[in-house]
């Protein structure tokens, strides 16, 4: 049994991950967790606040719903808050749900539905025509995506009804064709494949070219009626059938259900063909169909009483290991990778799982030949979660990596920074590491060569035109012998990938910083770099000392980037590159005269009323001080907005000065 102390320190590690989590999953489209796991973290947190109300947070994330409103789209008040259901886990909780509403309502039917995997959408309708579509933002005030909703075909922009007013709700998804069709489109340009359904819906809907959101396809089933004007119903399923005389795509196959034992055999049956069905599921709902029971039932402080949804655990299945491999990285890391018997999970078959180091497969025990239990984490990556024991072949033999590169065949060592889990290739010039580096320094977050992707380097590779990065540079020598044999495509793809290539040539030094793929230097160091050093050979010739000059840089940093520019063959690269007429020179440093803001640092936080989020970073950054992501004792000024959150609150509590646009505007005058 947790005390007080205890208690209060695990709802204040709570509180930050599930808002990391939500950010991850509402604003930026990208979560780094399955929706179980997430759902075990609220569960917990909830159960704490039950028990310690007097640690509740005022911003609790169990108060509230989804993300914040995004910058880019006009914010717009819902009529009715979008709020989510209470969530269930077992047949015990369904029963329980059921129980207590037959209790209250004796003659209460059921309405049992599938939950859609996507992003939810209020659609609104004056006089019978599509006026409006919002995002549920956070819960009281989404995002217009009226435009993007114009350039679905399935939304109906006139209904027959011409009511006064209507609202509606549905959840936006992409189907399995369309979601095939945009990773063939990413895969022909050499972008990034897209790993989730309901992430590429998420992150398309939030596009702002409407032309994008027409190409990909997306679809919406509408699963409640919220306002009506001028008629009437009863149930939630006569509404349904209404909203498909309309036009619109509504939820398929509700199961009407009078008793508990019936509920829970509509929840397996949906569990039983969820796979099979072409777009994404994460749950059933089960709701009261009479609409005068719901509005007797009510509402507790957070969700509705009248229904609750039900969430699938991740599937689960046996496979056999057939083979370990060892993959190795950008950087030289060395990845044992499990072959397995191929499965369908998930909607995909999966033939392979990540092992990640030797100290994970000696923790599990994992051998050649075991039969394992395989779940994707997230619904995404396929992982390992345990050895069945009692399935083992008598044969099978402890598993150890390889201590040499299976591709160069260079010694490998275990990593010195860290927890030292990890094998690295010693390698000066590994294959496996060349392609993997040379991908990365034409990716988007480097050099951003548009057009020319990491399957185009591998080709280009093999057949003997590239060998280290400067070679990328004299493609354009060889353009009639790749267009001839169509190593990377036709004409037209050669010549765009070519004119990248050249166009790149001018980019900052900070994004060749990034692309050269220095040990614990991203995009951000990088920029600092760039801008307190006027060229590359500033930089090559720069101490540890100078180096630890730089905020937030310490000697681990500063070690790696010497370490970097001491070696030899590093140096050549860059000697070469300016040869080719990459540049050299920092665009940044140079106009950096004013360094008023040198030394501070600003935490952003809210919507500002005339300045984007990177609008206002590139001004601290053109005064020399650094924008950055948290709050912590070393920020200097929080710069906050309409709808500022945690990192406001944090601020007052450490006393960091708050200031607001018009002050910030003030202070670069």
């Amino acid at each position: 049994m947790l005390n007080a102390a205890d208690a209060q320190k695990r709802m204040e590690e709570l509180y930050k991950l599930i808002k990391y989590h939500n950010d991850r999953y509402y604003n930026q489209d990208d979560p780094e967790i399955s929706d179980f796991e997430y759902d075990q973290l609220s569960l917990e947190l909830r159960a704490l606040e039950a028990r310690w109300p007097m640690f509740v947070q005022v911003d609790t994330p169990t108060q509230h719903v989804g993300g914040t409103a995004r910058r880019e789209f006009r914010k717009v008040k819902h009529d009715i808050p979008v709020i989510s259901l209470q969530d269930v886990f077992s047949k015990e909780e369904v029963f329980a749900f059921v129980d207590r509403v037959l209790e209250e309502e004796p003659g209460a039917v059921f309405s049992v539905e599938k939950k859609i995997d996507g992003l939810t959408m209020v659609l609104r309708y004056h006089d019978g025509k599509l006026t409006e579509a919002i995002t549920r933002g956070d819960g009281a005030i989404g995002e217009s995506v009226y435009e993007n909703a114009l350039a679905m075909k399935c939304i109906p922009k006139e209904i027959p009804a011409k009511l006064p007013y209507l609202e509606v709700r549905g959840e936006v998804y992409m189907s399995t064709e369309s979601f095939e069709a945009a990773n063939r489109k990413q895969q022909e340009k050499g972008g990034k494949i897209y790993q989730n359904r309901r992430n590429s819906a998420a992150g398309t809907m939030r596009q702002l070219d409407p032309a994008i959101v027409a190409e990909r396809g997306l679809d919406i089933f509408v699963f409640n009626l919220e306002i009506a004007e001028g008629k009437e119903f009863v149930s939630h399923l006569e509404t349904l059938s209404w909203l498909s005389e309309q036009g619109f795509s509504v939820i398929q196959e509700p199961a009407k259900a009078k008793t508990a034992e019936e509920v829970w055999n509509a929840v397996q049956h949906i569990a039983d063909v969820r796979y099979s069905l072409n777009y994404g599921l994460d749950g059933a709902v089960v709701k009261v169909d009479d609409l005068e029971m719901r509005k007797r039932l009510g509402m507790t402080s957070k969700v509705p009483r009248w229904a609750v949804a039900y969430k699938y655990p991740p599937e689960r299945k046996e496979t056999v290991i057939e083979d370990i491999t060892v993959q190795v990285g950008r950087t030289g890391r060395l990845t044992p990778l499990a072959c397995l018997t191929p499965i369908r999970l998930a909607e995909t078959t999966v033939a392979r799982a990540t092992l990640h180091n030797q100290d994970y497969i000696d923790e599990k025990d994992i051998r050649i030949g075991d039969t394992v239990i395989v779940q994707k984490a997230g619904d995404i990556i396929p992982e390992v979660l345990c050895v069945v024991k009692e399935k083992r072949p008598e044969n099978a033999a402890a598993y150890k990596m390889p201590m040499f590169c299976p591709v160069c065949g260079a010694p490998a060592m275990r990593e010195q920074d860290g927890d030292g889990a990890h094998l690295k290739c010693t390698g000066t010039s590994c294959p496996a590491k060349d392609s993997r580096s040379m991908a990365y320094f034409i990716s988007k977050d480097a050099m951003n060569m548009e057009g020319f992707g990491p399957a185009a380097v591998e080709a280009l590779i093999s057949e003997g035109y590239i060998r280290s990065i400067p070679d990328i540079f004299t493609l354009k020598d060889s353009r009639d012998k790749l267009i001839e044999e169509g190593i990377v495509g036709k004409e037209k793809t050669v010549d765009n990938i070519l004119a990248a290539i050249e166009k790149s040539k001018e980019n900052d030094i900070d994004r060749l910083i990034t692309g050269l793929g220095i040990r614990n230097v991203g995009k951000q160091s990088a920029k600092q770099i760039a801008a307190k050093y006027a060229n590359m050979q500033q930089l090559m010739d720069a101490t540890a000392e100078d180096l630890m000059e730089i905020d937030d840089f310490g000697e681990v940093v500063a070690g790696d980037v010497t370490r970097f520019f001491a070696t030899p063959d590093n140096r050549c690269i860059i000697e070469r590159l300016a040869e080719l007429g990459v540049n050299m020179e920092s665009k940044s440093a140079s106009k950096i005269k004013d360094l008023r803001f040198e030394g501070k640092t600003f935490v952003l936080t809210g919507t500002l009323p005339t300045l984007k989020r990177d609008e206002a970073s590139a001004i601290i950054e053109s005064f020399g001080g650094k924008a950055s992501g948290s709050v912590s004792k070393k920020t200097s000024y929080v710069l906050a907005g309409d709808a500022a959150g945690s990192k406001l609150t944090k601020a007052r509590e450490l006393g960091i000065p708050v200031i607001s646009e018009e002050q910030f505007m003030e202070m670069i005058k």
